[in-house]
């Protein structure tokens, strides 16, 4: 059995079930991962419907993971209409955000994620639900014309600021996760925004992935990032378009990264994010396999 700092990601599922995977097979996801040989597993509720699927299951889910032994350190809630330039989309958004606090604090975690804050981008139907936001499908955004951006700003902070609170009341951080398109996909733009929002548990899940797609020096975020970093989805990257692959299959010097993170004193989780359709993974449970025994010998876990 693996260590539990060492994670299964929710992209292991989304990987084999589709996206989002169903919700209400979550009972089948926590044996398939204790078979897999983890003992730590994250999972996520995306949108309203799947979100609200597994905050009706989630006092049973916790007796699952209690009996099987796991735990689940983080919870996922992706709620891109969280960013919304629309008051009430924002305020209903962020109801349900709450719910997925008191998911997060039934199973037992640490704290909730979710993907940085996405601008206020129009698209020609609904915000595409899509793991990421490709260029295409930004170039098919625009802004609406009625934009006034330091009054849209002004009310995401607040947004923020509540949300923050909200899972600060059940003893919990938030963390925002990079991807292309968002308003923290950066560590700039991540410390830009952590200023403003000036709550102690607004935290940063370091993708290695995604961060190194957009041209991150990852040593250096992680040395600028001391201390704001308490979970890293670990997955290689070729450099030159979005992908998550088993460490090795990428350009990543992870020689330099484990330096970094035992610099910097990091005694938080790693999650195995590997997958998704733009890898190409062949055989997904060998690879999460491998990449946590690969990880046992590179990091000395806490």
């Amino acid at each position: 059995m693996f260590n539990d700092t060492i994670v299964c990601c929710y992209l292991y599922f989304i990987s084999k079930y589709g996206y989002p995977p169903p919700a209400k097979d979550t009972h089948d996801y926590l044996i398939e991962a204790k078979s897999l040989g983890f003992t730590s597993i994250e999972l996520e509720g995306i949108r309203s419907d799947h979100l609200l699927t597994v905050f009706s299951q989630r006092h049973s889910i916790r007796e699952q993971l209690d009996e099987l032994g796991l735990s689940c350190p983080y919870f996922c809630v992706v709620l891109p209409g969280l960013a919304s330039s629309d008051e009430k989309e924002r305020n209903e958004n962020l109801s349900l955000f709450e719910k997925g606090c008191d998911v997060a604090a039934a199973l037992g975690a640490k704290g909730v994620l979710d993907n940085g804050p996405l601008p206020p981008f129009q698209f020609p139907e609904d915000i595409p639900i899509v793991r990421h936001y490709d260029q295409a499908i930004l170039r098919s955004a625009h802004y609406p014309n009625e934009l006034v951006w330091d009054r849209y700003w002004a009310a995401l902070i607040d947004t923020y600021r509540a949300a923050c609170d909200l899972a600060a009341s059940r003893d919990l951080t938030f963390s925002l996760h990079p991807c292309l398109g968002v308003l923290t996909a950066t560590t700039d733009g991540y410390l830009y925004f952590h200023d403003a929002v000036s709550r102690d548990n607004l935290r940063f899940t370091f993708d290695t992935a995604n961060l190194f797609v957009v041209k991150e020096n990852l040593p250096l975020s992680l040395h600028r990032l001391a201390g704001l970093v308490d979970f890293i989805h670990l997955s290689d990257n070729r450099g030159d378009r979005i992908e998550h692959l088993p460490p090795g299959e990428g350009a990543i010097e992870w020689k330099a990264f484990f330096e970094a993170i035992e610099a910097i004193g990091f005694k938080g989780d790693i999650g195995l994010d590997i997958g998704g359709e733009e890898s190409g993974i062949e055989d997904l449970e060998s690879a999460y396999q491998s990449t946590a025994r690969w990880l046992k010998q590179q990091w000395e876990t806490p």
